[in-house]
């Protein structure tokens, strides 16, 4: 939406523009209805090219911000992973103790 107010600001200065400069070598013949119309595709282009280039910004900000969110989640996905292989290790360890007592508990029933 802003976009299309941008592209209409311009236009409009543009017209009015139109009959506050200088008249250019090539423009000298050419009536005021061609040289509005020049003026007119002068600030399109203008305007295409400011559109282009913001764009060309946002698409970078998107993919740092896409980049950025990846590196956080292999981040914490790594420190998880760390974390569940110390819990496993213990749990580990908790059984091998259990098994241990139990072991201990049939040597001394017999």
């Amino acid at each position: 939406m802003k976009s299309a107010q941008y592209l209409v600001a311009v236009l409009a200065c543009g017209v009015l523009l139109a009959g506050c400069h200088k008249k250019q070598d090539d423009v000298v013949n050419a009536g005021p209805a061609e040289q509005v119309g020049r003026r007119i595709d002068q600030a399109t282009d203008k305007a295409g090219r400011d559109l282009t280039r913001a764009a060309e910004q946002a698409n970078q900000q998107i993919q740092d911000a896409a980049k950025e969110t990846s590196d956080k989640i292999n981040k914490a996905t790594g420190e998880a992973s760390h974390e569940l292989n110390q819990a496993a290790e213990t749990a580990g360890k908790k059984i091998e103790r259990a098994g241990e007592k139990i072991q201990e508990k049939a040597r001394e029933n017999k």
